[in-house]
């Protein structure tokens, strides 16, 4: 079959956006809306006093000035946290627009409604709100110190909750006994997702039949609408409710949530009568997306004498920022469950999450979502073990991996890895780097005045497992194929890869399939891109639903064709009678189907997972440091994943060379910074460094196919993987480059200040 599955067929879906066909939220415009302004507060922490909207509502062009009081005369809902991780978790009350105390820079206080954003922006800036400044923490350690501002006082100490997992009595029984301990003190530090296409919300009511409509930029409005009605409109008639998602211009997690500026949208539209526009510009994308990572982890490894490793205790302070976003206590704690063994032989392991509250941006999930933090903490932690038994970095590894003849395997934190091979991808990850060659490259750079250092890390994830998609084939009578998917693409090539396992299932050509997304008013139920469970979940859906199609197609085929049904086998395509050639395309029996029923033949399936797959791989990272400035710079980067069966190899490419580029970002480049009083000195693209093509370098990527076991087509999730595997590369790389001066420790990002100053007070 023509552009099936496992070739490397180019996006269908770029033609269409490149020449600007798309269609982006700000692309949509409701007849008669008006557009929406929000005036968010300038400090961290402060009480409201007074607010006065009096020139703002009589300024030219505003329709309205909505405040905190308004709604709470509408009773409007507060904005939920869908993840309480322990029974005890602390989650105070987020209200749409705040009407007594501002915790954190950006945070919501009145929404002016004008005719033009213009106008809707002047009439904001009119608007006189007195406040009584507060002290303010952002820093999760010192917000958890005796003496620090209190930020909620239903949360003593600024702690929200306290999780657990693992056995911790095991775990302490088996370091008594060690004879060597390896510890790491490192930061996952705190990223701005600043996805290409910003956030908004187009709400529209319609008052004859009191239904609502939201358009948004999401990466699933099923979630959004099921959201809504469960928290903000319980008792709303589901049918009456429609969101929809067209094209998204990337959303890395980010646009997974339920925003106040949603909710705000859709009580506007109905309290003034009026579609409302609401697009965020980049510098309120700074203070009102949710922020990704931010963790504190204190990490021991306890071994034996020939390197063997017996447990693994886990302590983070994870900040939260300061409200409990969607699923803000879920990344830190259980959407990283298990991930802290890696693929490690361990006898038992312990892992402690403290969710803090701070006077910042609410954190949630971002690319990896707590598999980076672990993969990071992990791989951090085995290099320093090999150290301590002064073993080679991949020595140690080997000596601990998870053999495959064990698989599978029930790791000491309770998940069951269903396959892998994990000495074979290191193996040849190291022969593709050359590993061998790399204390001769690091002579030759000593000559020319740098140090090269090389680093591996071995990462592992849980991901594409529940909840279940959706998915509907319907053949057209125009010879046309119609796929709907209850996932929504943010870039990650869904119509190409739906396309190439539908048409390889049906037997169509590959163009003749359109992918459609994103309505809920298309499917009843659905589910959200997230967790690198599209494919892995929607794809089985997708080739499900086909089949139902084509199992409905077979009673007309055997009709036309004179013989029994049960005589009627299907294959490129075809109806055949078995062992004869006779036979008929679904194409045409999807023409008759439509002029005998008036109904295309269609076919609908669900596919909800067993369990989550477990894609693996090796990151090599081989870099340089300038002596003089601190600069690093990338030399070389090879990468052996499983992703069990492949799809399409240039998507996988796609998905795997954007994930290193953020995982280098983190390492090396990007991070979010606050003042004392708890401004974000980095709230632009001046102050916010984002990683260019020319702090990227060229990746020589390839993959072992190690079946998956627990999903239907073989395959494991990949959109994350690369995001995962990078951070602990790059730094364990730059450690090994530092090495001859002494340095054993480096938090990220490893600026080329950060790296200059420790050189420097190295050699002092």
């Amino acid at each position: 079959m023509k552009f099936g599955i496992g070739q490397a067929v180019r996006r269908k879906e770029d033609h269409r956006l490149l020449t600007g066909s798309g269609c982006y939220l700000d692309d949509v415009n409701l007849p008669g809306q008006a557009y929406a302004h929000i005036l968010r507060s300038p400090h961290a922490h402060a009480t409201i006093e007074a607010i006065d909207t009096a020139a703002a509502r009589a300024a030219p062009g505003v329709v309205a000035v909505l405040t905190g009081a308004d709604a709470e005369h509408d009773k409007v809902a507060r904005i939920p946290c869908m993840a309480h991780v322990t029974p005890d978790l602390i989650d105070p009350v987020r209200p749409v627009l705040v009407t007594e105390r501002v915790r954190h820079v950006g945070d919501m206080i009145a929404v002016v409604i004008a005719e033009t954003p213009a106008a809707a922006r002047d009439a904001a800036e009119m608007i006189d709100i007195q406040y009584k400044v507060l002290p303010a923490v952002c820093e999760f350690a010192a917000a958890v110190t005796p003496g620090a501002p209190q930020i909620w006082p239903e949360a003593p100490g600024n702690r929200s909750f306290v999780w657990r997992d693992g056995d911790v009595a095991k775990t302490d029984a088996l370091f008594a006994r060690a004879q060597h301990v390896a510890r790491v003190e490192i930061v996952n530090n705190r990223i701005v997702p600043n996805s290409m296409e910003t956030r908004g919300a187009i709400a529209q009511h319609d008052a004859e039949d009191d239904s609502l409509t939201l358009y948004v930029s999401s990466q699933g409005p099923h979630l959004i609408k099921d959201t809504i009605l469960g928290a903000i409109l319980p008792g709303f008639p589901p049918e009456k409710l429609r969101v929809v998602s067209r094209d998204v211009g990337g959303g890395f997690g980010m646009k997974v949530f339920l925003y106040p500026e949603y909710v705000m949208a859709l009580w506007a539209a109905r309290r003034l009568g009026r579609p409302i526009k609401w697009i965020e510009d980049r510098s309120e994308a700074f203070l009102a997306d949710v922020h990704g990572r931010d963790n504190l982890t204190r990490a021991e490894c306890a071994l034996d004498d020939s390197g063997k490793f017996l447990a693994i205790r886990v302590k983070t302070l994870a900040n939260m920022g300061a409200y409990l976003s969607m699923f803000g206590p879920y990344i830190p704690t259980a959407a990283g469950q298990g991930m802290h063994v890696g693929v490690y032989d361990f006898d038992a392991a312990s892992v402690e999450v403290e969710g803090i509250f701070t006077n910042t941006v609410p954190v949630d999930a971002y690319r990896g979502a707590g598999r980076p933090e672990a993969a990071y903490m992990v791989e951090r932690l085995v290099n320093e073990a090999a150290r301590v038994m002064r073993m080679t970095p991949a020595a140690i590894r080997l000596r601990n991996f998870i053999a495959p003849e064990k698989l599978p395997f029930k790791t000491a934190l309770g998940h069951t890895y269903d396959s892998g091979d994990f000495a074979t991808l290191l193996k040849r990850a190291l022969a593709q780097a050359d590993a061998d060659g790399a204390p001769r490259r690091k002579d030759e750079a000593l000559a020319r005045g740098k140090l090269r250092g090389i680093g591996i890390s071995y990462y592992v994830e849980c991901c594409g497992g529940a909840p279940g998609v959706p998915a509907v084939a319907r053949l057209e009578p125009d010879a046309t194929v119609t796929l709907i998917v209850g996932t929504l693409s943010n870039g990650q090539g869904h119509e190409t890869a739906y396309s190439q396992i539908a048409a390889e299932r049906l037997g169509v050509p590959f163009e003749s399939i359109r992918v459609v997304q994103g309505d809920t008013a298309l499917l009843k139920a659905g589910s959200f891109t997230g967790g690198s469970r599209s494919v892995p979940v929607g794809g089985v859906a997708a080739r499900s639903a086909c089949d139902e199609a084509i199992a409905k197609g077979k009673e007309i085929a055997a009709d036309l064709l004179e013989a029994a049904a049960v005589d009627i086998t299907f294959e490129d395509g075809r109806y055949v009678v078995a062992g004869t050639d006779r036979a008929v395309g679904i194409v045409e029996v999807a023409r008759i189907a439509h002029e005998r029923t008036g109904s295309p033949l269609a076919g609908a399936a669900e596919f909800l997972p067993d369990a989550p797959t477990y894609p693996n791989g090796c990151h090599v990272c081989e870099l340089e440091v300038d002596r003089d400035t601190g600069t690093v710079a990338i030399a070389r980067y090879t990468v052996v994943d499983d992703f069990g069966q492949v799809i399409n190899p240039l998507l996988l490419a796609g998905q795997v060379h954007g994930g290193i580029g953020q995982g280098i970002g983190q390492a090396l480049i990007e991070e979010t910074r606050f003042d004392d009083t708890g401004q974000m000195l980095t709230a632009s693209f001046m102050d916010y460094a984002m990683p260019r093509a020319g702090d990227l370098p060229n990746y020589d990527f390839s993959w072992e196919v190690v079946t998956c076991r627990t999903n239907p087509l073989g395959i494991k999730g990949c959109g994350e993987a690369g995001t995962i595997g990078a951070p602990p590369a790059v730094m364990n790389a730059l450690l090994d480059a530092l090495a001859p001066l002494g340095i054993t420790d480096l938090q990220m990002p490893a600026t080329a200040r950060r790296v200059w100053e420790a050189m420097r007070a190295a050699t002092v």
